[in-house]
């Protein structure tokens, strides 16, 4: 098929997403002009979404990858939560406006000069949205300051976001204590997380707060947790200007664990933990403090970041919320524009989906997916998945998924290959990418599920692991593998 035969499929595709512009979305399969033997399809297709019993709303494209013919759907128009299948789109996003070559750098800023070890002015710790760095890094640029000759600061310690927007956290409509919903800023460490460790002593509690990798575990004070006799809530937190106050229930300890908790202040959180490590090597720093002022002076330290396409590889892989969320701010930034939080920074990125991918009706809040707010069709993320293309830089970086059978359980043996993003939220269940199999046109497709208002229902602070949640989403995978694998027997054979 030639190109432009190809493009006009496309946009064939895309007009059928056009018809919902200013109605409501149908709430029955779409009947596209199928070859005569997908009747039998079409039937399985309803029968399998009957047995999974979801309740809510279901809504699919499949169609071939080469030459854009469309092959099954249902409610193809209906807007659903992507969840993390929005990390997909925000990668291509950042791909186009940073390109895959693009590294974040990390720096250190001296704005005077360094006398006998002495720096006669301020030192800075500069972040460039690096969604990688961490305590190890921190270190590596410490042992780099020691080697420029630095012992002591005579000004200032200060930390910059160096440019980006603080986000105080992803989605405020989650749970405080979940660390995958940490601040997002130009200056992040560990995944913006610190390390809460306890342990029972006689009648009292060991508790410590640090910035732990496997080669140091700083404490910090940044981040305080306080044991308190209560059995609910398990978590409270509260901001104290230059620390984060959290308490815990005694009664959810035990005897002893650890856990991830999130980062409000990662600017203070990094400046702490870069303190104590040059203290480690001899050089004394003072307490850090926030800077929103420009920044100015002679780098004596930069720390890139891996490139960026391999930095969107691990974020598919592990699914990592500030990574999308850093690159899509970066991305806008990219781009000229000066987002000052989340949602508009989506909203940029919308438009550009809107006029780059020519999407009709894309609406995400985020660039993770981590709020339900979130909204795209499967016919127009399908529609993105053609415009890109299976032979794309971000076709290459989805995840390789093993295949399993319609039960759930691995199977080999059947030639398939399948890279996609899954997403995953309570009552929420999406998954969309490429199938393909030798000798045969790969195959693009969306697979969205979500029953909103038992999500609704769920109180705030039993969203972690409500009620029925895994249960609907074992039953939302395993309908999904019976699609794939009936649209690999029906497409691919």
């Amino acid at each position: 098929m030639t190109q432009m035969t190809r493009r006009t499929a496309v946009g064939a595709l895309l007009a059928i997403s056009g018809r919902a512009a200013f109605a409501g979305a149908p709430e029955v399969s779409m009947r596209p002009l199928l070859r005569p033997e997908n009747a039998a399809v079409r039937a399985t297709t309803s029968e399998l979404i009957a047995g999974a019993r979801l309740g809510g709303k279901i809504g699919f494209v499949v169609a071939n990858a080469v030459t854009g013919e469309l092959l099954e759907a249902h409610n193809p128009l209906l807007a659903l939560p992507p969840a993390s299948v929005t990390k997909s789109l925000t990668a291509q996003y950042a791909l186009e406006a940073l390109g895959p070559t693009h590294r974040f750098h990390t720096r250190l800023i001296a704005t005077g000069a360094i006398t006998n070890g002495r720096l006669d002015g301020d030192l800075l710790l500069v972040g460039g949205g690096d969604p990688h760095l961490d305590t190890n890094d921190l270190a590596e640029m410490v042992e780099a300051l020691k080697a420029a000759g630095l012992r002591r600061v005579n000004g200032r310690f200060l930390v910059s976001s160096g440019g980006l927007p603080h986000v105080g956290r992803i989605d405020p409509e989650q749970p405080e204590y979940l660390s995958y919903n940490p601040a997002v800023s130009g200056l992040n460490l560990n995944f913006n997380r610190v390390h809460f460790e306890w342990k029972k002593e006689g009648e009292s509690w060991d508790v410590r707060m640090d910035a732990r990798t496997e080669l140091f575990h700083p404490e910090v004070t940044v981040a305080q947790m306080e044991v308190v006799e209560r059995r609910y809530p398990v978590y409270t937190y509260a901001n104290g200007g230059s620390t984060e106050r959290w308490t815990v229930s005694e009664a959810a300890l035990g005897k002893g664990g650890s856990r991830w908790l999130p980062v409000r202040q990662p600017e203070l959180y990094a400046g702490e933990v870069f303190q104590s490590l040059a203290r480690l090597q001899g050089i004394f720093l003072p307490r850090a403090s926030v800077t929103v002022e420009g920044v100015s002076g002679r780098v004596i330290v930069d720390r890139p970041s891996r490139p960026l396409a391999q930095v969107l590889k691990a974020m598919l892989r592990h699914s990592t919320n500030l990574t999308a969320e850093v690159a899509g701010l970066s991305a806008s930034r990219a781009l000229g524009y000066a987002p000052r939080d989340l949602a508009s920074s989506a909203q940029h990125m919308n438009e550009w989906m809107r006029g780059r991918l020519r999407l009709r009706h894309p609406r995400f809040v985020d660039h993770s997916g981590l709020s339900d707010k979130s909204r795209i069709s499967a016919s127009d993320m399908v529609a993105a998945l053609l415009r890109i293309g299976p032979e794309s830089t971000l076709a290459s970086i989805l995840k390789p998924m093993r295949i399993r059978d319609d039960l759930g359980n691995l199977a080999s043996g059947s030639g398939l290959r399948l890279r996609a993003k899954t997403g995953t939220l309570n009552f929420v269940s999406a998954l969309a990418g490429f199938l393909e199999r030798d000798g045969t046109d790969p195959l693009a497709f969306a697979i969205f599920a979500s029953d909103l208002p038992r999500r609704a229902a769920i109180p705030i602070d039993d969203r972690e692991r409500p009620k029925g949640a895994k249960g609907w989403n074992t039953q939302a995978v395993r309908l999904k593998w019976q699609l794939l694998n009936l649209w690999a027997d029906s497409h691919l054979s």
